[in-house]
Parts: structure tokens; C-alpha cells; sequence
């Protein structure tokens, strides 16, 4: 997901490489008093998973989930510039669902690439060739999306990032590069769009998403975040595509959707042990790990991993579910056998075949994307799932991501990651989530309509 990020350096420019979490818990002093101390009270195990689940705050946040409030009355230098409704602009009438600007005629539209800063230049990103993505793992594994207290930091493999920036239809133009200009000439900044087609509130939309917008540790105040989007945009407008979708940590104007990410422990001990959750008070290591083990193995009769053969049939049960939201992708069979498919290490997912018919009847899928632990002298990374497309018609959607969640404890994740979009919120309390600190904003670019409710959401970013 494009997480944009506005950063208090003289410009309220997209910005991807700042983390925000939370301290610890920190443990409360006992007071000293006078006469017999009165025993602890038993805690009730309702009320021992309450308290655990409060607990359970990540310690590790992507640069999106963060502060959900936004001073409307201030400016925004950049964003105040573009085609996007204004803070303090209500938009109410669900029948306002279209352009801002209209589409440009190609001669109308910049020909040449913006001018870089000096010291800099443009460079073209074959994303097939080995060495150019190996450039982009390491500027994003040593600039990306790390915590305030540098515990954690994203480790977007290879694989995974073939697999987010090739997608059928892909442009090579919108993989788009700065380098300096002499020297080594090493990457220095990355931004990415991925075209695709949405629907908003009932009506098709050519779209681009946009993504991994990393400048380098050392060029912060260099300003490039502003000149990346402005050309970004200009190469998307020269193939004929006017609107993008994108993620924020932060209120830019104006967001469409707010979503709130949730979490749910796979590897309780590990993750205390690391700092990304603590014991609650009162509570033992064994008793946490007894509060959320699951069972060995899936439980639904016919569950099993997902095959090219299922494709055509997925297609048809994700694009039917799909339609009941809002805001949704468009996918076609190929699109569904690029992002759904299972690949190790990338993405898993699994579909419930009806045992009587062979039809598939349920689908369910979550993306890998593990963080480096940052000076741990035990564990090296933090394995995390994030849920994905999910489609429940056979058996309740509950039941349907518990197996989901034991599959992805059975591939050593550790940590479990769902947003409250689509009918999520139908399983986050009963599986035992626990609630993040923050908010996913989901914003369009150069589209007018009314907000949505995070429910209202059937689209999941990268």
C-alpha cells in the first residue's frame, strides 16, 4: 500500500519513511502501604483476554497507522495544489461520484520530465532485472517503513516485490527511479504505480495505485517526495489514466475511507520476547500461550491450498462478493491468478471444495511481509501475515480465518494483520485481534465522492 506521509520538514509532501509506535507498557510502581497486603484478585479468563488483547498493541506499525486526527485549518502545501477535495470540504451527496479534473488531451499534457535537484537524475527501473531489484530491496529494506524506537524494520523480499510491481498490465515507466547524477550512481529514490481498475460507488474507474514512495535516509530535506509525485503522475496522464488510489498513516485532504488495522498473536512467547507485545498483568507466559493456541490443523471439511484450477472459480466467487462494497478492485481471471495464487514466502491462500459437488464455495488468502528485528540478540525477524481477499459462503467467516490463522501459524508466522474493511469486523473479536493504535486512511486522486465507512472498503492495498 502507498502509505503517504506528511513530514514537518517545510512541506507537507507524501513521505514513506517514517514508522510511528507506541512505547511498551510500562509496568506500574506498587505503592508502599501500611498493614497486611490484600492478594492480587483472580482475574475471570474473559477478563484475562481482555486485558491481554488491550495488551497486545503492536510494537511495530507500517507509517500508516498512526495518529487518526488532522487539523483541518492547516495548510497543506503540496496537497492544496492537486486535484483532491479539501479537509474541510463535506462531501454528503452519495449522487457526487466523479472527476475533479477533467481528462487532457495528450498534446495538453507535460512532455518532458520534470527537473530534478541538482546532483540528481531520472532513472527508468527494470523491476526483471536482478540487479535493479536488488537496488530497490536494499533502499527500501535501509529507508523504508521502520518504529519510532528503530525495534523493527519492513524486509520486502525479492519475491514479493516481483510479485506487488508485476501484476498483468504492469507499465515499466511507472517503476520510476532517481539516481545521482556522478559518482556510483546508486538509487537513491523509488516511487511505484500499478495500473488497475476500481469501482467507486458503482462506476468503473482506470486507476493506477501508488506505492513504495522512499527517498533516502540522507535526502530528506532534499524535497524530492513533491518532484517524484508530480512525475509519477505526469507518466501515468501520458498513458491516458487521471485518477490513483493510495494509503496514509496521517489525514492528507481528503480521505475517501478510515480503516483500523488489528492484531492477533500466532507466537505469543516470541513476540513478548522481542518487545512487540508484553504480559499483561497477572499473566503467566504459559497461561498466554494457552490463551491463544490453536488447533493443529484445519478443521473445514474440503479446506485445502488453492490451484491454478481453481482460478476461474475464484474469479467468479471474489468478483460476486466484491460487488457488495464501495470502494472494490476489478479483477479479471489473470489478475486473480497473479495476486491469489499461492507462492512461497509471498502470498497464501485456500479455498473450502464442496466434497459432494468439487465446487469451491470459500476462499481465503493473507500476504507475508516480515520485518528485520533490529539488535536482538535471540530472533533476526519478525514473520508477520496481513489477511487478504477472504469470501465466506459455505461456512461462517469466522470459522473460515480461524483455519486461516492456523494455516499461517503452520508457515511460522508470528503475528497476525487485519484491517476492518469488508466484513472483517465479523471475526476480529472472537478470534482474540487486538485493536491497533491508528488509522488506515484510503484516499483518491483527481475523484469526488461521499466518504465511506471502513465496512463500506472491499479493496486491500499492498
Amino acid at each position: 500500500m502507498a502509505e503517504l506521509v506528511d513530514r514537518d520538514d517545510g512541506a507537507d509532501t507524501p513521505h514513506e519513511n517514517e514508522g510511528r509506535a507506541p512505547p511498551p507498557p510500562v509496568p506500574r510502581n506498587k505503592k508502599k502501604g501500611k498493614g497486611k497486603k490484600k492478594a492480587a484478585p483472580t482475574l475471570t479468563s474473559e477478563a484475562q483476554r481482555r486485558e491481554e488483547l488491550q495488551q497486545l498493541v503492536a510494537r511495530m506499525r507500517r507509517s500508516r497507522v498512526q495518529d487518526d486526527g488532522g487539523d483541518k485549518r492547516k495548510p497543506h502545501k503540496f496537497w492544496d495544489t492537486q486535484p483532491v477535495p479539501k479537509l474541510d470540504e463535506a462531501i454528503e451527496d452519495a449522487q457526487i461520484n466523479d472527476v475533479i479534473e477533467p481528462n487532457k488531451d495528450h498534446a495538453a499534457i507535460r512532455q518532458e520530465p520534470y527537473a530534478m535537484p541538482e546532483g540528481f537524475a531520472w532513472s527508468d527501473l527494470d523491476v526483471t532485472d536482478e540487479s535493479v531489484l536488488k537496488e530497490i530491496y536494499t533502499l527500501l529494506n535501509e529507508n523504508y517503513v521502520e518504529d519510532d524506537d528503530a525495534m523493527f524494520r519492513f524486509d520486502y523480499s525479492m519475491r514479493f516485490l516481483t510479485w506487488a510491481l508485476t501484476p498483468p498490465g504492469y507499465r515499466a515507466e511507472f517503476h520510476l527511479g532517481v539516481r545521482a547524477a556522478r559518482g556510483k550512481k546508486g538509487l537513491m529514490a523509488f516511487i511505484t504505480g500499478v495500473p488497475a481498475w476500481c469501482v467507486v460507488r458503482g462506476k468503473r474507474v482506470k486507476c493506477v495505485e501508488i506505492n513504495y514512495l522512499c527517498v533516502h535516509k540522507r535526502l530528506r530535506t532534499k524535497r524530492l517526495a513533491p518532484v517524484l509525485i508530480k512525475e509519477i503522475t505526469r507518466r501515468v496522464n501520458l498513458a491516458g489514466i487521471f485518477q490513483a488510489v493510495y494509503t496514509a498513516g496521517v489525514v492528507l485532504p481528503k480521505p475517501v475511507a478510515s480503516c483500523r488495522y488489528f492484531h492477533r498473536s500466532l507466537d505469543p512467547k516470541k513476540l513478548i520476547e522481542i518487545g512487540f507485545s508484553r504480559l499483561a498483568p497477572r499473566m503467566t507466559m504459559a497461561r498466554t500461550i494457552k490463551l491463544y493456541k490453536l488447533p493443529e490443523t484445519p478443521t473445514i471439511p474440503g479446506f485445502r491450498a488453492m490451484q491454478p484450477g481453481d482460478v476461474k472459480e475464484c474469479t467468479t466467487l471474489l468478483t460476486s462478493y466484491l460487488e457488495k462494497f464501495k470502494l472494490h478492485p476489478h479483477l479479471d481471471e489473470s489478475e486473480v491468478a497473479h495476486w491469489i495464487l499461492p507462492r512461497e514466502g509471498v502470498v497464501d491462500a485456500f479455498v473450502v471444495e464442496d466434497p459432494e459437488t468439487g465446487a469451491i464455495t470459500d476462499l481465503c488468502s493473507f500476504y507475508h511481509l516480515p520485518s528485520t528485528v533490529i539488535g536482538h540478540e535471540k530472533h533476526n525477524t519478525l514473520n508477520a501475515a496481513y489477511s487478504f481477499y477472504n469470501v465466506a459462503t459455505s461456512v461462517p467467516l469466522q470459522e473460515l480465518m480461524r483455519d486461516a490463522l492456523i494455516c499461517a501459524r503452520n508457515v511460522q508466522m508470528d503475528v497476525f494483520n487485519a484491517l476492518n474493511v469488508m466484513e472483517n469486523d465479523q471475526f476480529l473479536k472472537d478470534l482474540k485481534f487486538g485493536i491497533g493504535d491508528g488509522h488506515l486512511q484510503y484516499y483518491l486522486y483527481n475523484w469526488k465522492c461521499a466518504e465511506m465507512r471502513a465496512e463500506d472498503v472491499g479493496l486491500v492495498l499492498l
